[in-house]
């Protein structure tokens, strides 16, 4: 059996000109990284933005699980088979962070013959758009600890600092570090943190922002401390606000790739969904939705986390209104979320399968309450039965769902076809009645708790004496009506990674609020999340490698 690497490496791609030709745009219109990839420019959008727009389809998953879900691969296969039945469909996906990829999940390209390529330069360094917004973080700790350094005008205070440096590999031995150490020229000595890049504001704001107008204004609203009085400084303040718009001034335009079938992939921002907001840029969607009828997003990891940020933050701030939700489940985790080792994932076992439904039920029920239609997908596995499949069909149609059955791993888009339908149907016969889960207007606390209790189960919400005292401060400074941007473990509905299937009755514990003034939300931190992961004890970079010709291996 080949692996995804191998079928990647060899796909016939087409120049990405002639892709972007099937969306009516010209040469012109693209600044190109080589023949396989480009950017839109920012004419792109000045021509088509008065068009109307197409339909908006979210995919999503269940709570991932080590036997994995494929939410990706099915984005990219609904995509391809879309594209089989005529229709002018348009993917607007995530970029990679090598973190990941260097770590435990492998990259973010899809899978078997579901991809989008040129696979090794999604996952790797790509248009480069992660190391600008690596760069514009660090620009402006350095700026702000020179601020200091040099006579501290703004009467900083050290002890307030919250701005954190980045990089975009996982390493726990940089979560808490000390620096200035040395001589009195080294700086001011105090401690300092390092997050991962796509849980950088930096990266939100990129994400968020319409264009550079008001990439410059989120920008410089970014609180990095706050002074001797408490009051917060600004990047404004620091005067960083001109030098971190021209690092990312071509980071801001959207990416423009292809799938094994050729189809448009526009893909842009990476945001992870347990730490970050989760989704790609509002500017690639926006511009996908005017390029064509049909537009494919994915939000990360379980609707728990990545679609509960797409409707309440994206969607709100972008003014978006989706038309169809696909919910990819597959067998196999279900039985996990059964209790059912993953050594024994490929016997059949409706009884496990039973027990762990419940997971898949409470996203059902989770995404209906948004109002839009759901389409509920099983990405489909070699060692799935007749009856488990026929069991999970009956459980979802019984619930108003549609139901179909995904082989896009295996077949690309002609394995797709059914969901395609699928999604076309309800897309045709079912009304899409969108709406936030909670209003602006909601105290913080209120809109942390209708989280909580409506979409991940808990009973109540518990704070950390600082979690409450910065709740207090943000209402304080009138940053009161942002939504919020939760940060939880991925592999459970609760914070709780251990608990699996759908945990009731827990209490959600919130150890840490910040807010992230240029992006527009507030982050709540709970249970034991990090913001900087660290490698497994066996990390994937261990078995990457390149040939002596050149060619890439390892890489998943």
């Amino acid at each position: 059996m080949k692996t995804d690497i191998e079928i990647a490496q060899e796909a016939q791609l087409e120049p990405i000109v002639n892709v972007a030709a099937n969306l009516e745009l010209l040469p012109d219109d693209l600044e190109l990284y080589g023949k396989y990839k480009a950017k839109l420019s920012d004419e792109v959008w000045e021509r088509v933005k008065d068009r109307p727009d197409g339909k908006l389809v979210l995919v999503t998953a269940i709570n991932p699980t080590p036997a994995g879900e494929g939410k990706t691969t099915t984005s990219i296969g609904l995509g391809q088979a879309l594209g089989r039945l005529g229709k002018k469909a348009v993917l607007a996906l995530r970029e990679p962070s090598l973190g990941p990829c260097f770590g435990i999940k492998g990259g973010a390209a899809g899978g078997g013959y579901a991809q989008v390529v040129p696979m090794e330069d999604l996952n790797l360094h790509f248009t480069g758009d992660f190391h600008a917004i690596t760069s514009a973080n660090n620009l402006l700790a350095a700026l702000l600890d020179n601020h200091i350094q040099q006579g501290n005008a703004l009467g900083i205070d050290p002890r307030q600092v919250v701005w954190k440096r980045c990089l975009d590999m996982n390493d726990r031995a940089l979560r808490n570090i000390v620096i200035g150490l040395g001589s009195k020229a080294d700086g001011m000595v105090r401690e300092d943190h390092f997050i991962i890049t796509v849980a950088s504001e930096i990266m939100a704001v990129l994400c968020l922002a319409n264009d550079m107008n008001d990439l410059k204004k989120r920008l410089g609203r970014i609180i990095v401390a706050y002074n001797f009085e408490g009051q917060p400084v600004t990047a404004d303040d620091l005067q960083a606000t001109g030098a971190m718009a021209a690092l990312l001034k071509d980071a801001l335009k959207p990416n423009l790739i292809q799938t094994l079938e050729h189809n448009p992939a526009i893909v842009h921002g990476g945001p992870f969904a347990n730490i970050a907001h989760g989704c790609n840029s509002v500017r690639a969607t926006r511009t996908a939705l005017k390029l064509a009828d049909i537009v494919i997003t994915e939000a990360g990891f379980g609707a728990d986390l990545g679609a509960e940020k797409f409707f309440d933050i994206k969607c709100r701030m972008a003014d978006l209104h989706p038309d169809a939700v696909v919910l990819v489940a597959t067998i196999r985790a279900l039985k996990y979320n059964g209790g059912v080792a993953k050594t024994d994932l490929s016997q059949e076992n409706l009884n496990a399968l039973k027990q762990g439904i419940v997971n898949l039920e409470r996203h059902i029920e989770n995404l209906q309450q948004y109002g839009v239609p759901v389409v509920v997908t099983l990405n489909s596995f070699i060692t799935d039965t007749p009856a488990e499949i026929d069991f999970v069909e009956n459980f979802c149609r019984e619930r108003d769902c549609a139901f179909a059955l995904s082989k896009v791993w295996e077949k690309g888009g002609e394995g797709g076809i059914d969901l395609a339908n699928q999604v076309l149907n309800t897309l045709e016969t079912k009304e899409s009645h969108f709406v936030p889960l909670y209003n602006d207007e909601l105290p913080l606390k209120e809109k942390i708790k209708t989280i909580a209790t409506r979409i991940y189960g808990a009973a109540d919400v518990s704070y950390s004496p600082a979690a409450e005292r910065e709740l207090a401060h943000i209402e304080s400074m009138g940053m009161g009506h942002f939504p919020v941007c939760m940060a939880k473990t991925q592999y459970s509905l609760s914070d709780d990674a251990t608990k699996l299937g759908r945990p009731e009755g827990f209490t959600l514990n919130v150890r840490e609020v910040y807010v992230s003034a240029g992006a527009g939300f507030v982050v709540a931190i709970t249970g034991a999340i990090m913001t900087m992961p660290g490698l497994p004890k066996v990390p994937a970079a261990n078995n990457i490698d390149v040939t002596d010709d050149g060619v890439i291996t390892g890489l998943f």
